[in-house]
């Protein structure tokens, strides 16, 4: 069919094409005037010689040479084209006669008309039938002419007579009056300028025509060779290109045929003018020439039109061709992608909640790719009504309509097979929940039953009644027959929902087993036996040990429900409450309370699974319903230009959060159902994966300045509307960060539940590793609104704490009343701590709404941490302390909002400050050691001087073996508690170590910063704080550890604070400002000290120095000699 029907067009284009080529042909192959008027226009306005129209007796065209006194300057050469011209211009039939040649000599001279007639005679280049001269007109030269034409006949010898004519009535004997001009006695209406004009347009519309019929010829032969292309867009390039030409050929055709009808026009104006008039034989002619021309021109065009109308129709057939076959590989493509999706849909669930799931997922899966079968329905009906518009290509078109008819088809009863499988699974998983329900209402009904109301016979028979009439319900609830379980839902049974039937059908039938013990108890009982029976119900520990536990509580599976937690948490609860109370005779009050303890435990347990499974089915759904969305082509349409390739700005890194919740965390909790108590391990053990959150929430500005942008864009409201969600994308976008919020309450809860539990220390950690998240994901959004700093924060190290404080600046150097202007008023600063430096910025607050009105942070200055000192206490506000640099050059006064917060900020300086004193303590060690060999023995009635020596030595070797001890530099508060032997850790001492090492450079920051923080020798002026050089002895610290404050001195030089008033006279003398170097420590708490002001040394009670040295805010600061 299609082979015919492309034939047959072919056969009609080339039939078309060859009428429009004879056509053409005819109009390009017409013999045209050698000469044209425009090209010797000149020569013919001279009007030496001119075709006036006339005609002879017998139809001979007139050729007049009127009188021209210049006739014989003419050149031969232009006498020659005009003659030629004007010879070609009648027919060929009138040419054929032969001309009469008419020349006006009268007011000549006869030498010029002999001359003239021979020239003429001599050059004139067509059929001669008569020559007719006017001889001049004066006597003389009349009588001359007369004489000298006698005489000299044989000169004018032609092939023709020439006839001496003495007036113009002679020549109306041989020409009619109406076919000679006025200027020869005649009628005939002639104007020489308007046939030059007549002429011109008549062969400048010959040339246009000949011109066209070349133009429509060339472009027709480019139409008949024209190949068809293979694909949409060159087959729209070559009909545009095609069309553009058409256009154009049609335009000039239009142009030729309008300067015809204008010509036309003006040959026929006499005519209007005067309609009694007739035109002359010329003119007649010319007229005849114009309409042969527009004829041609409108048959030639018919011809055109038909043969572009079926090249133009074969074009379109071909784009349409072109158009669906790229649909159809487009939607064929869509169609097998659904294919491979539905075929992945082969999980029939492990519970009603999952089946539930699974049919949601799979009508929304269902409507999403309606659309895509939708549009192959659409494209197989455009084929249908192509073949019915008789399309050249039949035979390519229909099998692909029938593919997409049976792609359609199949796809829907492949989504319609696995619907059925899917309810049939919804079925059999009802029976299930109704059978567990049903067996936990009977324990339920067992565990409520009061014993002592059995024990009597109306009491028993109540109870009796009781369990007969539950027992009746069975018959709607419970399963029947196994067998028959396994024949009627066998295409769904998988091997594991096979072993969730059978643990569900032995629960069932231990559940009715212990119903007909309780049975056979109460029929006893209600016989009136003489001895009372007491039937004992069920202990709750039977139901944890049954055979047939509950799903809901044993199997762990990815997609699990949480099948029987409404159960647990309502009267299954409330009947391990009664069950307690039934048991306060035997078992004790703190049994009682811990069953009560693990109830909640199991209680929270539940809420942390089911909000877990909530919370990744709603990632799931963000995912799919959204960002999956944007990269779906049927759904670009709907996608602002600004939201354009943003969608990892938009969801950030939800996708990776996703999978660790879905793959790992949720499995992993599951494990704990048993064992609620001990789920601070999950946590721990996936404790640095929980730093995904932190990467998310530095994204969260920038997700909802563009959702503030863009939430209006149509993409949202349908993904919305297929997703069926009440609330709108921002928020579920809300929901990570909600979630890592929620796990430190469901913590906290748990640890309330489980102090006296094995698990009680991990929850803690745990709790404390979240709040630490939390803290960081605070402090890193603040981290990233800082602007302005040039260098890399990152390079500062950890960022450990951030705060918002009032500032007052107390500089040695600046300008007095900028100081004094300081002290009064001051900054308000946001503080930057980090292990390298502390940060000033200044806070500005952005206008917006949300996260964009997220505050940023000016860059100010910044202070390296090498250099800092503080001073704890500023006298008149416990809220202040003082951050000082480089040996206080530069003072910072800061005031905390709250004494709490100042603490806060204080010791965590100090554990910076300490952890650079310790690097550099351990560079000096081996230089005191060496030191100590050479000391003088304190004199000491109790110990004996080499024995101190020796037992001193043995300290500082002992001290060089643990290089890293902190042992009197740093309060207990800042050392890691040692975990308590016994206690199970949930993950290995290396990951705990992991999670609790500082990520900083344990080495010093460079021995250069300590040099230029060091002292001279000389006593230094306003040291009222301390630094990393310095030694933590002051007042507090000693409070703090308990009255141990001796053990805070270690060698090294220091500066006296005060006056030794209760020094003996055997005591070494030390006056305020004296620089004095500890040595070493002695026995019975003495230490060597050299006084370096006096140059005198001896041994001193460690309380006493500690006095001296430690009395005032804050220790001194130690020399960098000492390193």
């Amino acid at each position: 069919m299609t082979l015919s029907l492309i034939s047959l067009l072919s056969q009609d284009i080339s039939w078309l094409w060859f009428l429009l080529k004879t056509s053409t042909d005819e109009i390009m192959h017409q013999d045209i005037t050698p000469l044209f008027a425009a090209d010797i226009q000149d020569q013919l306005k001279k009007r030496f010689a001119y075709l006036s129209g006339g005609r002879g007796q017998d139809g001979s065209p007139v050729i007049t040479f009127p009188d021209y006194p210049a006739f014989s300057d003419i050149p031969d050469k232009e006498f020659q084209n005009v003659m030629t011209y004007l010879t070609s211009i009648p027919s060929l039939q009138d040419a054929g006669i032969g001309f009469i040649l008419v020349i006006d000599r009268r007011q000549d001279k006869w030498t010029s008309v002999k001359a003239s007639v021979l020239r003429i005679a001599a050059s004139f280049p067509a059929n001669l039938q008569l020559v007719l001269v006017l001889r001049p007109t004066g006597f003389f030269q009349r009588t001359l002419s007369d004489l000298a034409f006698k005489f000299n006949r044989d000169d004018f010898k032609m092939k023709v007579p020439v006839i001496m004519l003495s007036s113009v009535p002679e020549l109306h004997g041989y020409i009619d009056k109406s076919q000679l001009t006025e200027d020869l006695g005649g009628t005939l209406d002639y104007c020489h300028t308007r046939w030059l004009c007549h002429r011109t347009a008549i062969e400048s519309f010959a040339l246009m025509v000949k011109q066209t019929a070349h133009m429509l010829q060339s472009f027709g032969t480019e139409l008949a060779e024209t190949e068809l292309p293979n694909d949409v867009q060159s087959t729209s390039s070559v009909l545009c290109a095609h069309m553009e030409k058409k256009d154009k050929a049609k335009e000039d055709m239009r142009l030729a045929l309008d300067e015809g009808q204008s010509i036309l026009e003006s040959i026929r104006e006499p005519l209007v003018k005067s309609p009694e008039q007739s035109l002359t034989q010329d003119q007649l002619d010319n007229q005849t020439t114009v309409q042969r021309l527009l004829a041609q021109l409108n048959e030639t065009e018919a011809a055109f039109d038909e043969f572009w109308a079926k090249h133009q129709q074969k074009l379109e057939q071909c784009l349409q061709l072109r158009h669906f076959e790229q649909d159809f590989r487009e939607v064929k493509a869509a169609l097998d992608v659904l294919a491979q999706k539905i075929a992945t849909f082969t999980d029939v669930g492990n519970s009603l909640a999952h089946v539930e799931h699974l049919l949601k997922d799979l009508t929304s899966f269902e409507e999403k790719s309606s659309v895509a079968v939708e549009r192959a329905r659409t494209l197989s009906l455009e084929g249908e009504q192509l073949i019915d518009n008789k399309h050249y290509a039949v035979d390519s078109i229909r099998p692909k309509c029938h593919e997409l008819q049976h792609l359609c088809d199949q796809f829907v009863a492949e989504v319609g097979q696995r619907r059925g499988l899917l309810h049939k699974s919804l079925e059999l998983h009802g029976l299930l929940e109704a059978s567990m329900k049903w067996c936990d209402e009977g324990i339920y009904l067992l565990a409520s039953q009061p014993v002592d109301k059995c024990q009597s016979q109306d009491g028993a028979e109540a109870a009796l009644q009781e369990i007969e009439k539950f027992l009746e319900t069975g018959a709607e609830n419970k399963i029947q027959e196994l067998n028959k379980i396994y024949q009627d839902y066998e295409p769904i049974l998988t091997q594991d929902l096979m072993k969730h039937v059978q643990k569900v059908f032995q629960k069932q039938e231990s559940m009715e087993e212990m119903f007909h013990r309780r049975q056979a108890s109460l029929k006893k009982l209600a016989a009136k036996q003489t001895r009372p029976v007491q039937p004992v119900a069920p202990r709750p520990e039977a139901l944890t040990k049954s055979p047939c536990p509950s799903p809901g509580i044993r199997r762990c599976s990815e997609n699990n429900s949480s099948e029987g937690n409404a159960l647990r948490r309502g009267p299954y609860r409330r009947a391990k409450s009664e069950m307690s109370e039934s048991r306060q005779g035997r078992s004790s009050s703190t049994g009682d309370e811990e069953e009560s303890l693990a109830i909640l435990r199991r209680h929270v347990m539940n809420e942390l699974l089911d909000t877990e499974r909530v919370y990744v089915e709603e990632l799931l759904c963000v995912l799919e319903g959204y960002a999956a969305e944007m990269d779906n082509p049927l759904m670009t349409h709907l996608i602002s230009t600004g939201l354009q390739n943003k969608k990892d700005v938009l969801f950030g890194n939800m996708e990776e959060i996703y999978h660790f919740h879905n793959r790992i965390f949720l499995r992993e909790l599951q494990n704990y159902i048993d064992c609620p108590e001990l789920v601070g391990r999950c946590f721990l053990e996936r404790m640095e994966e929980f730093q995904i959150y932190e990467k998310y929430c530095q994204n969260k500005p920038r997700s909802e300045s563009l959702w503030r942008q863009c939430s209006d864009c149509p993409f949202f409201q349908e993904c919305q509307k297929k997703l069926d969600h009440k609330l709108s994308l921002d928020s579920y976008l809300l929901k990570p960060v909600q979630r890592v919020t929620k796990y430190q309450l469901l913590l906290k809860e748990m640890l309330k539940y489980s102090k006296s539990c094995e698990g009680a220390e991990d929850l803690q950690e745990a709790l404390s590793s979240i709040l630490g998240i939390l803290k960081a994901v605070n402090d890193s959004m603040h981290l990233i609104a800082i602007t302005g700093y040039e260098g890399n924060l990152s390079d500062l190290g950890k960022l450990l704490m951030q705060g918002s404080f009032s500032v007052w600046t107390d500089h040695k150097k600046g300008h007095t009343k900028v100081k004094d202007l300081a002290r009064f008023k001051p900054m308000q600063r946001h503080l930057f701590l980090h292990e390298k430096a502390v940060l000033f910025c200044k806070k500005r607050e952005e206008n917006g709404e949300g996260y964009e009105k997220a505050p940023s942070y000016s860059y100010k200055q910044s202070l390296n941490m090498t250099a800092v000192g503080i001073t704890e206490n500023v006298k008149g506000d416990v809220k202040k302390f003082e951050i000082w640099y480089n040996a206080r050059e530069e003072v910072y006064i800061i005031q905390a909002p709250t004494p709490e917060i100042k603490a806060a900020w204080v010791n965590e300086i100090r554990k910076v400050l300490t952890s650079q004193l310790q690097a550099c303590r351990e560079a000096s060690q081996h230089r005191a050691l060496e030191q100590s060999q050479s000391l003088p023995l304190p004199a000491s009635s109790n110990t004996s001087p080499s024995k101190g020596n020796t037992r001193n030595i043995k300290k500082l070797e002992e001290r060089k073996t643990d290089p890293l001890s902190l042992e009197g530099y740093v309060s207990s508060t800042s050392l890691t508690k040692p975990p308590e032997k016994g206690k199970a850790s949930p993950t290995s001492p290396d990951k705990k170590a992991k999670r609790h090492e500082v990520k900083s450079d344990p080495t010093p920051f460079g021995l250069r910063g300590w040099s230029k923080t060091s002292h001279p020798l000389e006593a230094p002026e306003d040291n009222d704080g301390w630094s990393s050089a310095e030694e933590l002895i002051n007042s507090s610290d000693a409070e703090e550890e308990g009255g141990v404050g001796l053990r805070k001195l270690v060698p090294g030089k220091y500066t006296i604070m005060v006056d030794d008033e209760k020094g003996g006279p055997d005591m070494l003398a030390m006056r305020s400002g004296d620089l004095v170097e500890v040595v070493q420590e002695g026995d019975d708490g003495l230490w060597y000290v050299r006084n370096l002001t006096s140059s005198k040394e001896g041994w001193v009670p460690a309380s006493s120095l500690s006095t001296l040295l430690g009395k005032s805010s804050s220790a001194q600061c130690l020399s960098s000699s000492v390193w």
